[in-house]
């Protein structure tokens, strides 16, 4: 914590002695980039100690929010000074039409991505990733899946021609087992990022996003993994109380395996999640089959896990009421001014199924 105020203090000089908006953009770059400091922090939440996690991260989440705030008004006053030093130093012409300005706008995929991964920083998950080209052992074999399995040609896999072993993966699972690979356990990450199937439909798209977790140690169960799910259902669609249930079912890297369902209502048009006696599927998970945790070089008889995994898209579409999957990916700029979000703007509420 002590290197955290440090790292604060560093951040905050930085951002007051910015002279202009071009070295504001360049000190927002290296705090949020993909590189940036504080990305660079998250990352380092799984290294920490069990009972360190999470105070760190909300510290972490919290310096995130300041510096987004103090960085937004620092280019508030850039944009004052400017029409000020303008005003002062030109003659204006009140007769000319104004000229049209245009705001880029965060995707409603990328701003989903932010607000899961803070949620579930909350509570001690790191973020790792992998490549989106995989070979078959990582894909299929090592997550207990053999060769002759149906869920092979349920995928319907893109093979890459020039080779028969590498595909582009079609979940984020692959990341548990090079997670696990690479270290020692006690694990607890998420993994995001793109996964490919060769479907279309409304709800579907040959490219689409989705995120894995997995939480291995000695003592972990089927009451953590509830535990989890009900926090993050509880946050991502803001709702003091919802209703979750567990139906059996079957993934060959869990055992025991369940779809987890929602309670939901119709009101005025919109979605209502968490009321009602209707019920919405919207992620698989169960225990890591011991088989996986063979493949991955844990030692199933001292530790074991759950796993998780959940379609970013489908947590877009239903919490701010987008009905075509397929218009995510248009890149109809029409539809991204209606649905994206300000930069640096952070959502209280969605919009519903009306919209």
């Amino acid at each position: 914590m002590k290197n955290l105020n440090q790292i604060e203090s560093e951040i905050l000089n930085k951002i007051e002695n910015a002279k202009n908006r071009n070295t504001h953009d360049i000190i927002k770059s290296e705090i949020f980039g993909k590189k940036g400091i504080i990305t660079e922090l998250f990352k380092k939440i799984g290294s920490l100690g069990q009972n360190e996690r999470k105070e760190y991260a909300s510290r972490l989440n919290s310096l995130k929010s300041k510096l987004i705030e103090i960085l937004e008004k620092k280019l508030t006053d850039f944009d004052h000074s400017e029409i000020n030093k303008k005003l002062k130093n030109e003659k204006i012409d009140i007769t000319l039409p104004g000229r049209t300005y245009f705001a880029g706008k965060i995707h409603p995929v990328s701003q989903v991505i932010d607000e899961v991964t803070s949620i579930f920083s909350e509570i001690g998950f790191s973020v790792e990733e992998g490549p989106d080209v995989e070979n078959e052992y990582y894909n299929f074999s090592a997550l207990n899946t053999p060769e002759d399995h149906p869920a092979k040609d349920m995928h319907d896999t893109f093979y890459l021609e020039y080779s028969k072993d590498l595909l582009l993966r079609t979940h984020t699972s692959p990341v548990q087992i090079r997670t696990m690979l690479k270290g020692k356990p006690p694990f607890k990450i998420i993994a995001p990022g793109r996964t490919y199937r060769h479907d279309s439909d409304q709800t579907h798209s040959p490219m689409f996003h989705q995120l894995e977790g997995l939480h291995i140690d000695k003592n972990v169960n089927m009451g953590h993994l509830k535990g989890c799910l009900y926090y993050f259902v509880k946050k991502f669609f803001e709702v003091e109380k919802v209703k979750i249930r567990f139906r059996p079912s079957h993934f060959p890297f869990t055992e025991p395996s369940a779809e987890v369902d929602i309670g939901y209502k119709i009101q005025d048009g919109k979605i209502k999640i968490g009321e009602g006696d209707k019920w919405l599927e919207i992620l698989g998970c169960g225990m890591v089959h011991p088989n996986v945790l063979k493949n991955a070089k844990v030692n199933s008889k001292q530790y074991q896990g759950y796993a998780f995994g959940v379609g970013i898209d489908r947590l877009a579409m239903l919490k701010y009421g987008i009905n075509d999957l397929r218009a995510f990916f248009e890149s109809d700029i029409r539809w991204l001014e209606f649905y994206g979000f300000d930069p640096l703007d952070v959502p209280t509420n969605y919009r519903g199924l009306s919209r």
